[in-house]
């Protein structure tokens, strides 16, 4: 004995005794220019509490293995830099800025003196 077919409405879900379901057009906030900024504020106040490695290169050498295993106390170790040169400031690893060495009090600092052009500090941190 075959069942004869049922007729489904595609608007009661498939099911043949459910009453009718009204649809209704899904209603969306407009994009403007304020509430894009304001996402870009929120992603970067996300951004201000990370803690990157901040580093001062003062010169960079070659030496031979046994010259750095005759280093002692009191060895002195020559740099390719001048000492009235600038020294690198690295964040992450990659060069920011340049500055010079500063004296303060009994303390060593660097005061910065040249920004690594901004276009080339976002390209840094993502390499």
């Amino acid at each position: 004995m075959m069942e004869s077919p049922i007729a489904v409405d595609p608007q009661t879900d498939g099911q043949p005794d459910a009453p009718p379901v009204e649809v209704q057009a899904a209603q969306f906030q407009s994009l403007n220019a304020e509430a894009q900024s304001g996402d870009k504020d929120m992603k970067m106040d996300i951004l201000l509490d990370l803690q990157l490695p901040v580093s001062i290169e003062l010169g960079r050498t070659n030496m031979l293995i046994r010259d750095i295993l005759d280093l002692q106390r009191g060895s002195v170790v020559e740099f390719e830099k001048l000492a009235s040169e600038p020294v690198d400031i690295l964040i992450n690893g990659k060069k920011m800025a340049e500055g010079e060495v500063v004296v303060i009090e009994k303390h060593f600092g660097i005061r910065i003196t040249n920004l690594v052009d901004a276009g080339e500090r976002v390209r840094g941190l993502g390499k």
